[in-house]
């Protein structure tokens, strides 16, 4: 049948079907052996994810963003290995997370092999959200408070995010939390600036689906990163100041909080480097409501 965008195709594309084969095999290959195995095991479970979710978008939506464009979806990877060294780049300064095994390998492999598992980060974020963003509960709210964008709260949020930044690279043991918050507090008024599209642009109107789902899109993507890491060789185990307690597998349980705004870094950090690069047309490429 002939699949229209925004029209259900009552059909589980192919795609997904080869991401579910590749969660179940590598999810088996993760869990069930001794020794090193996540370093080449991780990627393609992950890749697998980001196929199968975007399977499950596309089966309710008649499209998706590997169907919106195979190039941009590949994009999407590139973004994401990028993004996703800034926060290790940051918790160089905080430590608050290290990785068991990276002994095994010389500073060259590690980073190459990281890259590969960082890659699929922004894709199962993005796809998990805009699933998340097709139910019906998402597509039914209504416009509730709107958050004005002036110039003034556009200066006063970049500000905040520069102080938010500063006291955590000064006093990382008590302003650690602050990495979660302080990089999306900078880089929405960038986006602004720069006439980037941004979260901005739907608050104002009072519509904060794509708030919401961009929340439970990562946090949901947190959940199976803790999941399948805490059976893994290669994996990372943390060390939070204060909240060390009440671990769900090896994320301590108010640590699940900094997925929430994860999301939104995400977010501003794709339109950033889109916008830097000149590809308006994948400014609406992602598609949360």
């Amino acid at each position: 049948m002939t699949i229209q965008a925004g029209k259900a195709s009552w059909k589980f594309p192919i795609h997904g079907w080869i991401g579910l084969i590749f969660v179940l095999v590598f999810w088996w290959v993760n869990w069930s052996f001794d020794g090193l195995r996540t370093h080449w095991a991780f990627t393609p479970m992950w890749v697998g994810y980001c196929l199968l979710v975007d399977g499950l978008v596309f089966r309710r939506k008649g499209t998706s963003l590997l169907t919106r464009g195979w190039r941009a979806y590949l994009g999407l990877f590139g973004v994401s290995v990028v993004s996703w060294w800034l926060f290790e780049l940051l918790n160089w300064r905080l430590q608050n997370w290290t990785y068991v095994g990276v002994e095994f390998f010389s500073d060259l492999e590690f980073a190459i092999l990281a890259s590969f598992s960082f890659s699929s980060v922004t894709p199962a974020v993005f796809g998990t959200a805009e699933l998340v963003g097709s139910s019906a509960w998402i597509q039914n709210l209504k416009p509730s408070w709107r958050l004005k964008t002036s110039q003034p709260m556009v200066i006063t949020f970049f500000i905040l995010g520069a102080m938010m930044l500063t006291l955590m690279l000064v006093w990382p043991k008590y302003f650690f939390p602050f990495m979660w918050l302080s990089v999306f507090f900078i880089l929405e008024p960038l986006n602004v600036w720069l006439g980037n599209r941004t979260l901005a642009q739907s608050v104002h109107r009072g519509d904060w689906r794509p708030v919401i789902s961009l929340w439970l899109g990562a946090l949901a993507c947190g959940f199976f990163w803790e999941m399948w890491n805490f059976y893994s060789f290669p994996k990372w185990v943390y060390h939070v100041p204060y909240v060390d307690f009440w671990h769900i597998f090896e994320m301590p349980l108010l640590g699940y909080g900094g997925y929430l705004p994860f999301g939104m870094e995400l977010f501003a950090l794709y339109h950033l480097l889109v916008g830097l690069t000149g590809r308006k047309k994948n400014w609406l490429y992602l598609d949360l409501v």
